[in-house]
């Protein structure tokens, strides 16, 4: 009789160990916080008000970060599209959009944003997107379709020059 009981255990055990496994390994897709929209057309880009000149998007890629003051790694997130806005000023235009007045947005020193900002305090895109949250990023291809979307520093699944460069090469006209 015990025998019976420990192998009912064993068995038991197995199986919770199985499932265990079978949920860990198949959770190895990327996680957005938002509606994902990847391979299809992009909503309208919609802004509030520009605090930089606006950019002339025709023809290029169009990578959006909504951001916010108060958020650490939206503002680690600074530095790396800094350099993306330099290496690839020919082919990609770098926009961030906060929700945040101009006046939080100009508050801020550091780090320095060198690409295109807007803010939009209604989230007009934001909301359209379903972004729940940030740093969220999403990169549009010339003709209009959202080729990447994502947390920039998600592990496994960072935005890097490499994927911009991969980018850029399958998806130019």
């Amino acid at each position: 009789m015990q025998t019976k009981f420990y192998k009912m255990k064993t068995y038991k055990f197995l199986l919770v160990l199985f499932l265990f496994a079978t949920v860990s390994f198949s959770q190895t897709e990327k996680k957005i916080w938002s509606k994902s929209f990847l391979n299809k057309k992009a909503p309208e880009l919609v802004v509030e008000k520009w605090l930089t000149e606006k950019p002339n998007t025709d023809g290029k890629f169009i990578l959006i970060d909504f951001w916010a003051t108060w958020c650490n790694p939206c503002r680690q997130s600074i530095i790396e599209l800094n350099k993306f806005s330099e290496k690839f000023k020919d082919n990609l235009i770098v926009i961030g959009i906060s929700n945040e007045t101009e006046e939080i947005i100009n508050k801020m020193t550091n780090p320095t944003i060198n690409y295109f900002k807007a803010i939009d305090t209604r989230s007009t895109l934001k909301n359209e997107l379903e972004v729940k949250g940030i740093p969220h990023v999403i990169i549009i291809d010339p003709n209009g379709i959202v080729r990447w979307e994502g947390f920039p520093s998600l592990e496994n699944y960072e935005l890097t020059e490499t994927v911009i460069s991969e980018l850029i090469k399958k998806y130019s006209k």
